[in-house]
């Protein structure tokens, strides 16, 4: 599934990709700058959070309370190695069965789930991303 957006269009944008998240636990991907953690804030607002959302690139996770569930956005960028995600727990997060929005997932990647749903960001220009959707399958599971 593709979607193309302009970043006035976050928060639409972000209502319209809930019902294709088919994982509670989500990855994005895309460059620094790209606008990832732009997008996780639209998405927490959408799952009904009024909660101040802002980037965990230093707590590594911030937990926040949505209509039905409790988000956690993750952001790796700053870890050295995988354990620093064992160390705050992130595998019981996993299975909580509640939103993991994670970023930077390719530095925790023996940590992830069997199944996880794939939010690929490409930034056409300044104002404009297409999005992409996609289902994988965790290859520590082959």
């Amino acid at each position: 599934m593709e979607f193309t957006y302009t970043l006035s269009e976050i928060d639409a944008i972000a209502e319209k990709i809930l019902p294709y998240l088919q994982s509670k636990v989500v990855i994005f991907k895309g460059g620094m700058g790209f606008g990832k953690t732009t997008l996780i804030k639209a998405l927490v607002r959408a799952l009904g959070s009024t909660d101040n959302v802002s980037s965990p690139t230093f707590s590594l996770v911030n937990p926040y309370e949505g209509t039905n569930d409790k988000i956690y956005h993750f952001d790796f960028y700053r870890i050295k190695n995988e354990e620093e995600a064992f160390d705050i727990g992130f595998e019981e997060y996993l299975y909580s069965g509640d939103w993991c929005f994670i970023e930077w997932a390719e530095r925790v990647e023996k940590y992830l789930p069997e199944t996880y749903t794939i939010v690929e960001l490409i930034q056409i220009d300044k104002n404009h991303r297409k999005l992409k959707i996609s289902e994988l399958a965790n290859w520590y599971y082959d």
